[in-house]
């Protein structure tokens, strides 16, 4: 390779002997790694965050980002077929970018999943902590981190460990599971939409859009509008990429990888628009805006009180979904960089199953770490941020390939990519812009940190092709 900071990389995966993933996974194991990933904790809270930022109109809001979201997934159908490799969007932006955008990529990437891994895995204590001191005693100073007057979360880390163990007992045996808990949580769904959907009034969509539709601070100092809402609602609809990140897992990824990405997608969008139209529809939205349960909320207040408690049942049950996805895709994107030399090659070993165990291990430590002790409250749009970077990556990859190798095979080929391409790029950078501001800055301070990593390690330990 040469010493350009645009390197670009050849992927043979196979070429590596002891490097190859074991390919276990097929289509329905990938929608229901997708949809793991994208039904959870943004569905079950952000619907009242969203409300409380855009009234009825955060119906549009849903509409809106999962427009940019459903564009980002035809995008990443495309990359991903035609190049079926671990490594997701850090992988596409190296082989047709270059390697300085390919570690920022890589570097948001991991960014967002650790985030999202460790805030689920507190916002799953947060169900937890209260049956456990109830039926074990355990006192509430080892189920709070510091910033709550606790020591340590320890349901939080718990969970971690009990997924993490999982994903090196096998990733075909977690997806397993995966698909099993999935279902629970979409039965859910479907009985609060078949409750609240006939108490529908059209009086509670009165007036819809009471903070108009761009980004703004209101008079009370909060940021609203309906792209402020989209901003933080975009949460709820990623996780489609941790399918792109199992590529080399896949048995058969010419057809598969284009079946679960937009197969997950598009039951993503059906389960949120029904959703939201229901929760809106049935009581008025300052009644629910800002609840930490707000779906459970709205069924006590249409009297379901039975139905309430199994919906936070259900939650307690199947959100390890979402740290289960979320951190399969974190040590698949640690191991495809540890792999490229990128960070310490020894992390990149497998286990006789196919499975990489230091870098599960190590990702284990970081994100327990964090859903442990640190405070997650203001950093989790951060999230939000590495993700817009990761989706405008590589929705410009697909562009660049249909410029530059445009007779190239392509199994899966987005309908109108200048169109779908540019929509995902414009979109992304809109609702980058609709993040609060403190967290386009917090974004700004760990690229900065990521590039000093790159420069004093990553790029003189590169690995040639």
């Amino acid at each position: 390779m040469s010493d350009s900071l645009l390197r670009r990389k050849t992927i043979v995966p196979e070429q590596q002997e002891g490097h190859g993933l074991a390919r276990t996974l097929s289509w329905p194991h990938l929608i229901a790694l997708g949809v793991g990933a994208i039904v959870g904790t943004g569905i079950l809270t952000l619907i009242g965050v969203g409300a409380d930022k855009a009234g009825p109109a955060v119906i549009l809001s849903f509409a809106v980002a999962g427009l940019i979201c459903a564009c980002a997934a035809l995008a990443y159908a495309e990359m991903a077929t035609m190049i079926p490799a671990s490594g997701s969007a850090y992988t596409y932006s190296y082989v047709v970018i270059g390697e300085l955008i390919a570690w920022i990529v890589g570097w948001s990437l991991i960014l967002e999943y650790s985030l999202v891994v460790s805030a689920v895995a507190v916002g799953w204590s947060g169900y937890a902590a209260p049956l456990l001191q109830a039926w074990a005693g355990v006192p509430m100073a080892l189920m709070q981190g510091p910033e709550l007057g606790g020591i340590v979360n320890l349901p939080a880390i718990a969970i971690i460990a009990i997924v993490a163990g999982m994903l090196l007992y096998g990733t075909r045996e977690s997806a397993t599971v995966n698909a099993i808990l999935v279902v629970v949580k979409i039965i859910a769904l479907a009985v609060f939409v078949a409750l609240a959907l006939p108490a529908f009034d059209a009086a509670n969509l009165e007036p819809f859009s009471p903070y108009g539709f761009a980004k703004h601070m209101a008079p009370d100092g909060v940021e609203r509008g309906v792209m402020a809402a989209a901003a933080i609602i975009f949460f709820a609809f990623y996780g489609f990429d941790a399918i792109a990140t199992a590529a080399e897992e896949t048995k058969n990824p010419d057809r598969d990888l284009k079946i679960g990405i937009v197969g997950s997608m598009v039951i993503c969008v059906l389960i949120y628009v029904a959703v939201a139209v229901a929760a809106v529809g049935a009581i008025s939205y300052s009644r629910f805006a800002n609840s930490p349960e707000p779906l459970a909320l709205i069924l006590r207040e249409l009297g379901q009180p039975g139905a309430a408690k199994y919906l936070a049942l259900s939650a307690v049950i199947a959100l390890p979904t979402v740290i289960l996805a979320f951190f399969f895709g974190q040590s698949r994107i640690f191991f495809t960089m540890a792999r490229d030399g990128l960070l310490p090659s020894g992390l990149a070993k497998l286990s006789a199953r196919g499975t990489p165990v230091r870098i599960t291990i190590f990702t284990a430590i970081v994100v327990a770490i964090l859903a442990g002790f640190i405070p997650l409250d203001e950093l989790a749009a951060l999230a939000n941020a590495g993700t817009l970077a990761a989706f405008t990556a590589v929705s410009v990859c697909m562009l660049v390939m249909r410029r530059r190798a445009p007779d190239a095979p392509r199994t899966f080929r987005t309908p109108m990519p200048w169109v779908v391409g540019g929509i995902a790029v414009l979109g992304c950078i809109y609702l980058f812009l609709s993040l609060p501001a403190k967290t386009q800055i917090w974004f700004g301070i760990w690229n900065v940190a990521g590039l000093g990593v790159y420069f004093a390690y990553a790029r003189r330990n590169a690995i040639a092709d």
